[in-house]
């Protein structure tokens, strides 16, 4: 392959950074790779950054020293954010999602995923400042919430089940009061999954009376993890007493009346 172009390199340049969100590249992996000096891989980045930022699409971030280097930063504006949300509460707010027993159909909205991207973005935008070290979730539906969110933070997702599997190896165990239903539940984690000491933000799609929630920073305690933030996609009104504090959510969820096939549901704004 014969030298690249300018403009060829700053595409390439671009996609490798925003592929990898946090990541730290240092510059004579960029210079290596592009064959060329660093003051001309400087204008590069230079050209990525201000384009990026110029249009809300993240940040580039370049750390000077030997231990230096380059690295995309995931988020919009705080702005669009909040527009993204209020375009989702009308789409959550959609009288066919609407099931037997009051319940709200969210699963097709965690299968879309440039949709869970971008609620990764703003669960990163709201939540840096806590700078976990790992994400946390229960099996199954926030999964693929919970991953995304680890993606944006370049850290790893631990995740907690309701069974034991002969191949995730020694498990901490415990038992948990469902906030909602009252009734007593397992909760298991690999004892090699998380670090004593290390800082964990637990991410769930819905949050009731905090039931689940208070269990996984138990789970955690029990390895000798501190949890530093619990965040939730939806929490819903009632019960108002949640069985955990300190927490944030992006939407709230105040009725799902079946005989008037309405859904009233709003988004929390940054």
């Amino acid at each position: 392959m014969g030298r690249a172009k300018r403009m060829e390199r700053v595409v390439a340049l671009t996609k490798i950074l925003v592929d990898h969100p946090q990541h730290l590249f240092s510059f004579s992996y960029f210079c290596k790779k592009f064959e060329v000096a660093k003051s001309t891989l400087s204008e590069d980045v230079l050209a990525v950054k201000t384009g990026l930022e110029l249009f809300g699409l993240g940040k580039v971030e370049t750390i000077s020293g030997a231990a230096g280097g380059v690295r995309f930063i995931p988020g919009r504006r705080v702005e669009d954010d909040n527009k993204f949300l209020q375009e989702l509460a009308v789409k959550l707010a959609s009288p066919d999602r609407i099931l037997a027993g009051g319940m709200l159909y969210v699963t097709d909205i965690l299968c879309e995923p440039q949709t869970v991207v971008r609620l990764g973005e703003v669960f990163l935008n709201r939540l840096k400042h806590l700078a976990p070290d790992y994400v946390m979730t229960v099996e199954t539906r926030g999964i693929s919430l919970a991953f995304l969110v680890a993606r944006a933070f370049n850290i790893p997702l631990v995740m907690a089940r309701h069974d034991n599997y002969i191949t995730e190896g020694p498990t901490v165990n415990i038992n948990y009061v469902s906030g909602s239903r009252k009734n007593i539940r397992t909760m298991a984690l690999p004892k090699r999954v998380l670090q004593p000491g290390s800082k964990v933000l637990i991410v769930d799609d819905v949050m009731k009376a905090g039931g689940t929630a208070r269990g996984m920073v138990e789970l955690a305690g029990e390895v000798g993890a501190t949890v530093v933030g619990k965040a939730f996609l939806i929490e819903t009104a009632t019960p108002e007493n949640k069985l955990i504090d300190d927490y944030t959510a992006f939407f709230r969820l105040y009725d799902v009346d079946e005989e008037a096939r309405k859904v009233t549901i709003e988004p929390i704004l940054g």
